[in-house]
């Protein structure tokens, strides 16, 4: 039964993060449609606006944060594999379930705590852009350190129990096999 639940938890943060990759991937197209009409209003016509530049600045930070969850449930974040890559799975499911443990999951508490009061004090003053004709939003950007740390959490939660479950079944197949 607690199986099933962890299984369960494990599918629901893995379709929460697919679907937030899908809002990533159109910040992404906005970004550099942005992008774009930015050289073009500036080289073209010698306009320009502040606001738009830090749009791409707030769009590239909102890639990033909300996009790393989804990186690590697809495998493609930075990893120096020199030996991991010649493990067996099973060794890599346990590699896996200490560095989420020791690592992945403190690391991102570590972020989320520390960043808290910063997060806060931006909402508290409504912080905004200190340029003139900036974006009026610095308190809502900040607020994405707090995304990006429940999300990879949540993640790291979820490719525990994927390594779980990966070592649970290559013990037993190793096991099978030895019979």
């Amino acid at each position: 039964m607690l199986m099933k639940q962890m299984l369960a938890c494990q599918q629901f943060i893995d379709q929460v993060h697919s679907r937030l990759c899908q809002v990533v991937s159109w910040f992404t197209l906005t970004m550099v449609f942005l992008t774009f009409l930015i050289v073009v209003l500036r080289y073209g016509f010698n306009l320009g606006w502040i606001a738009m530049q830090e749009s791409v600045l707030y769009l590239h930070a909102m890639v990033f944060m909300l996009g790393a969850a989804h990186t690590l449930k697809a495998n493609e974040h930075v990893r120096v594999d020199i030996f991991y890559r010649k493990m067996s799975k099973r060794k890599q499911a346990l590699v896996d379930i200490f560095g989420t443990l020791l690592l992945l999951l403190p690391v991102n508490f570590l972020i989320f705590f520390l960043s808290l009061d910063y997060v806060i004090k931006a909402w508290s003053l409504m912080e905004s852009s200190p340029e003139a004709g900036g974006l009026p939003l610095v308190f809502l950007l900040k607020s994405f350190i707090l995304v990006f740390a429940v999300t990879m959490n949540l993640q790291g939660i979820a490719e525990l129990i994927r390594n779980i479950f990966a070592f649970k079944s290559s013990t037993a197949a190793s096991a099978e096999g030895q019979a």
